[in-house]
């Protein structure tokens, strides 16, 4: 059985893995051993963080929110209650960016929701 040699995967192993620690700093970027670590941590940060966006954009679409309906004499939490019972399904992203990009029809969504809550 003919012997086997490692040294092209070993190099295309140790590419990928410089390739992915590019733009690091200091020696993480160049050394094998530190860029490693760096890329394994880096991943790890990349999976949490990526599941924490969900909860930072509905932060940032109710803050939006509590803004745009506080103009118009509402508070957030009494909006969102007001929502439900008029039966409108609209959810906190499409809101937001209707208060947004369009003021004027977000304003309309607001006095529909006064109007069936009285």
């Amino acid at each position: 059985m003919p012997r086997t040699k490692t040294s092209v995967p070993s190099r295309a192993r140790r590419k990928k893995i410089l390739k992915a620690a590019k733009g690091y700093y200091g020696r993480r970027k160049s050394n094998l051993r530190l860029a490693m670590e760096a890329v394994a941590h880096a991943g790890q940060y990349a999976y949490a963080h990526r599941r924490d966006k969900k909860g930072n954009f509905r932060t940032l679409w109710i803050t939006r929110l509590n803004a745009a309906v506080r103009e118009h004499d509402l508070s957030y939490s009494k909006f969102i209650y007001m929502l439900g019972k008029a039966d409108i399904k609209m959810n906190r992203k499409v809101l937001a960016d209707l208060a947004v990009s369009d003021p004027a029809a977000f304003a309309k969504v607001v006095e529909t929701v006064k109007a069936t809550a009285n």
